[in-house]
């Protein structure tokens, strides 16, 4: 049975906690922002290079977003004040009920904005392209890369991005050899971020008749959709282009035809394909945003000497070097060993929920740039 004083204890405290987060958030602020964007925009010659229009647009968008968010953050505040008052004056456990419904509202809305606000670089707010390779250990790896690609997708979905396959080779009895996806929606970068690294899985083995352990790693890479901050400028004398005949399933079109492309980038050694289309045009067009974003992440990378480092150790990543272990024998835990976080039920990590396990991270970084 819900008791009024504790739910009026708890109401105290997340409304505190928003009037101490509230003023870092600058409605105000952000919403002048957009009405001279509008001003701007509204020019009839403002239209004349679309082109330069672009990140206008975009961050219009994102304002906008943002606005609506805070927005709707400040209307669950003052539901909660509402119904606290009521909840005061009338007292029966229909009205608790919906205090409490209200206040996980607010709750859950508070997380939300506090996480956005973790998220302080440029990048951030871009959508991501998510790289998954397995490891050594042939079908194991290849099974475990396709587990992670589930829960990567099924946790996209929770969001309300959109998934976009760049590039995907299944493996050959199950799982897949590779996958490049593209996380369409606003901080999708900024959230996955952390998610780079090597991932590690520990259970006994569905693939092994005699029922014995294994141990599978897979690696995820993670870069920004590349946006119109930073200028990339790929010439074609620097790509090397291959046509080449995509494998796996597919039909008489990909067996018969070199549909696939593989791109060189001969300056930086980058090796990027696609063959998931069944054009090469349209390979050749993922291809080169996979190129784009990867070469955005180096340009990155010398801005934030922080990120520097981080990209330059990436080669000496072993497979002893683990970000997270997920173990379903002999006992079920996920573990986050950059942060420490742990977490028992393992199935629903992999069924998408790792909102705690980014939030953790999140102000883990934020707590070593401020230290």
């Amino acid at each position: 049975m819900l008791q009024f004083t504790d739910l009026k204890i708890r109401a105290s405290q997340l409304l505190d906690k928003f009037l101490s987060f509230w003023g870092r958030l600058d409605l105000d602020g952000k919403k002048k922002k957009l009405a001279e964007i509008e001003a701007r925009i509204s020019q009839p010659k403002a239209w004349e290079n679309p082109e330069a229009l672009t990140p206008i647009l975009q961050e219009k968008r994102q304002l906008e977003e943002t606005i609506a968010k805070l927005e709707e953050l400040k209307k669950s505040e003052q539901d909660v004040q509402e119904w606290l008052v009521l909840a005061e004056e009338e007292q029966t456990q229909e009205v608790f009920s919906l205090l409490k419904e209200h206040l996980d509202i607010l709750k859950r809305k508070l997380q939300q904005a506090e996480m956005e606000t973790l998220l302080a670089e440029p990048e951030d707010k871009s959508s991501a392209i998510l790289e998954i390779h397995p490891g050594a250990g042939g079908t194991e790896a290849q099974d475990w890369a396709e587990m992670l690609l589930r829960m990567y997708t099924r946790w996209a979905e929770r969001k309300g991005f959109k998934i976009d396959y760049l590039d995907y080779l299944p493996g050959d009895e199950a799982g897949v050899k590779s996958v490049t996806i593209q996380v369409n929606g606003s901080y999708a970068y900024g959230l996955l971020k952390g998610e780079k690294g090597i991932h590690r899985l520990i259970r006994i083995s569905p693939f092994d008749a005699s029922g014995r352990r294994h141990t599978s790693f897979a690696s995820v890479d993670t870069y920004p959709q590349v946006s119109g901050e930073i200028e990339i400028d790929i010439r074609e004398e620097d790509l090397r282009i291959e046509a080449f005949r995509a494998s796996g399933p597919g039909g008489q079109h990909v067996n018969k035809t070199s549909s696939a492309i593989r791109i060189t980038h001969l300056p930086t050694g980058i090796v990027v394909q696609c063959q998931n289309e069944r054009s090469q045009r349209r390979n050749k067009e993922s291809a080169l945003k996979i190129l784009k974003a990867k070469l955005y992440e180096i340009e990155i990378q010398k801005i934030n000497a922080e990120k520097q480092a981080e990209y330059a150790s990436k080669d000496a990543i072993a497979w002893g070097s683990q970000i997270r272990t997920y173990t379903l024998h002999p006992y079920r835990l996920v573990k986050d060993h950059r942060v420490g976080t742990e977490i028992s039920d393992v199935d629903s990590v992999l069924d998408g929920n790792l909102d705690e396990l980014i939030r953790n991270y999140l102000l883990y970084k934020a707590s070593k740039r401020s230290g």
